[in-house]
């Protein structure tokens, strides 16, 4: 089953879930087909008689569940819609007209989207609902009522975490209750789009329900399957959206109708929502805790938390290995690849996947300070001397910190605890923990090389190729330490698409906004940092002082939601749902000098590396805040509206 867990997918398992794909496919088409079926071909009640197929039925509807590495760059796009990650623009021929043109304006309705969410997660939904008419208990094989139970609310968990999923992309969707018989009438088939709000209150009936019936955790051997966890993991962040500024009170979309006449957006202020999400933020915290999850902890020798390991292996450990921070997780996914393109390109890497210059500047300093406060008309930032970050110099000695996060193992003279190399440009020294555990930056030592990394225009791992980060710099987040893609080594881990500090996140900005100045703000906040290694707010000793309002303290918690959950497939729907598209997704995309041929951060020379560049011009507007439907879907079914302001 799809479910159980190894360390790599063999390729047997392959070909079995491509050919369960093409059996749901198939028996979910249409009854008639089934009726008019060869004798050699399954039909329904071959399938749910038999153990095995059941379960194999099951795993297919799984494997609707995005994949939160690869998954979330190439097919669905998320994480390069936003502003953290970036892969080569000049990647755009080999990946076609999606994502990549997106960021640039390129965005139509006959534009291809290959998340293959409108098309190929109803199909899912559909295979769900015949799950649940026709499996049933099989005492010959050991199939008891309550296996069968089971199953059947592990299909609802997943009809409604799809609906979401759908919803959260194009804001309104058809929504069907059961099958519906192919060939009924067209008013049948043929219904429009539900409302945003009746769509969010069905999911989250659904899910408290769901929360009471599934179990909160499964043997290490059916990891990934539904929980009341996972239940409450996805209607928190769901109400979290359903509460943002996108879709409560936004005036964009007054008298914005679906073909039933009601409005697709409630644009009248509902300041309970906040409540609402709120609680059920809480409500999920106070549950995955009770059930054993808590934050992902490494200690140091002499006691103290090793914040290196903890950021770093919150994300790269499985549950069986300690890990009890996952709330959600998809046990198959493409790290290799996720891996393999953000190695650097003369290190046997793709070396095309990195991150943008604003990424860099928002991660804190070592003090727990931001070193930027923001920017100028012309880009350059305004620098928080107070933090003590600067842009002028190099280092002259390596950094060392309390860690036995090795990254500069076998580098010359190599200290336990070292993390950069004498020579570092100063942007990148003295930053918080979190930092150096997402950005490949210019002579960063790289271990597997036995080298530093060399992205000057012609060096090794630099342009002018496809094939090098046109930004400066690549991506580490997500990247175990131990890989090596030269010799196709690629450690397991779970794809990670729920875990308990975003709950705290979560929480944090929920209450914020619903009861500005509850201590459980800054209680939820400090546990990130603390994790982090950096100095937590409040008044004490050694303390940073908090925010004195409501304003300041959204302002900081943004911030630390950015450094926090980069590189999780988050970022773009907070943005959306902040509605800041045009703020943070419109106008150039900074990072170092592409072109740059010398070790310089002198402004006035051309050749200079260390010198803050335009690379991309991103352009966003209102009608991004949605994907459109399909303009073909829209011609076939007269009751379907499209996307606001897709039709302008």
């Amino acid at each position: 089953m799809l479910m159980k867990t190894s360390n790599k997918m063999n390729k047997i398992n392959l070909l079995k879930y491509i050919s369960l794909s093409l059996l749901s496919f198939i028996l979910s088409s249409c009854s008639d087909f089934l009726d008019n079926a060869p004798d050699d071909q399954l039909d329904l009640e071959m399938v749910f008689n038999d153990k095995t197929r059941t379960e194999d039925w099951l795993a297919n509807i799984y494997t609707g569940i995005p994949d939160p590495y690869f998954g979330i760059i190439k097919t669905v796009g998320y994480e390069i819609m936003a502003d953290d990650i970036t892969p080569s623009q000049r990647w755009v021929q080999w990946w076609g007209n999606g994502p990549l043109n997106f960021r640039i304006g390129q965005w139509f309705t006959d534009s291809p989207w290959s998340a293959d969410f409108w098309a190929g997660l109803p199909k899912k939904i559909r295979s769900a609902y015949i799950l649940i008419h026709n499996a049933h208990p099989n005492p010959t094989q050991n199939v008891t009522e309550k296996d069968i139970e089971t199953m059947k609310d592990e299909c609802r968990f997943l009809i409604a975490y799809y609906y979401w999923v759908m919803t959260e992309a194009y804001g309104s969707v058809p929504y069907f209750d059961d099958m519906v018989d192919v060939n009924a009438p067209q008013d049948q088939l043929m219904r429009g789009q539900r409302s945003f709000d009746e769509t969010v209150d069905w999911i989250d009936q659904q899910m408290v329900d769901l929360s009471k019936r599934l179990p909160e955790k499964w043997d290490d051997k059916f990891f990934g399957r539904a929980t009341s966890i996972m239940c409450l993991a996805v209607r928190a962040r769901m109400l979290l959206f359903a509460a943002s500024p996108l879709v409560n009170g936004n005036e964009w979309y007054k008298e914005f109708l679906n073909n039933d006449g009601k409005e697709r957006f409630n644009t009248t202020y509902d300041a309970t929502k906040w409540t609402r999400a709120a609680k059920a933020c809480k409500e999920l915290i106070d549950a995955a805790h009770a059930a054993g999850h808590g934050l992902y902890y490494e200690y140091n020798a002499d006691g103290s938390i090793d914040p290196f390991l903890s950021c770093a292996n919150a994300l790269l450990k499985k549950t069986s290995e300690g890990n009890k921070e996952i709330l959600f997780a998809r046990p198959d996914c493409n790290y290799g690849e996720w891996e393999g393109h953000s190695t650097p390109r003369g290190c046997g890497g793709n070396g095309g996947l990195g991150v943008t210059q604003s990424l860099v500047d928002a991660f804190f300093m070592e003090n727990g300070l931001s070193p930027i406060l923001g920017y100028k008309e012309d880009g350059q930032p305004i620098i928080n001397e107070a933090s003590g970050y600067t842009e002028k110099g190099f280092s002259t000695e390596p950094e060392i910190r309390n860690t036995g996060w090795d990254i500069c193992r076998n580098a010359p003279d190599a200290k336990p605890g070292q993390i950069t190399m004498e020579g570092t440009y100063n942007m990148y020294c003295h930053r918080e923990p979190r930092f150096y555990l997402t950005v490949v930056y210019n002579r960063q030592w790289y271990w597997t090389e036995n080298r530093t990394t060399r992205f000057l225009r012609d060096e090794w791992d630099g342009g002018p190729t496809h094939d090098a980060p046109q930004n400066g710099y690549l991506l580490r987040k997500k990247v175990s330490l131990e890989q090596n893609n030269r010799d196709g080594i690629h450690p397991y881990r779970p794809g990670i698409l729920y875990r308990l500090g975003e709950a705290y996140l979560n929480y944090a900005e929920a209450l914020n906004e619903a009861e500005p100045g509850n201590p459980d703000i800054l209680k939820y906040l400090n546990l990130i940092r603390e994790r982090a290694g950096i100095p937590q707010y409040g008044s004490g000793k050694g303390m940073i002082p908090a925010p004195s309002g409501q304003k300041e303290m959204r302002e900081l918690i943004r911030r630390e939601r950015r450094v926090e959950l980069c590189g999780e497939g988050i970022r773009y729907h907070d943005i959306r749902r902040w509605k800041l598209g045009e703020e943070f997704l419109n106008g150039n995309e900074y990072g170092m000098n592409f072109s740059g041929t010398e070790l310089s951060d002198d402004p006035n020379n051309p050749q200079a590396f260390y010198v803050r560049t335009p690379v991309l011009k991103r352009v966003y507007s209102k009608k991004c805040y949605w994907f459109p439907i399909f303009q073909t879907e829209v011609d076939k079914d007269p009751t379907l509206i499209q996307a606001p302001f897709w039709n302008q």
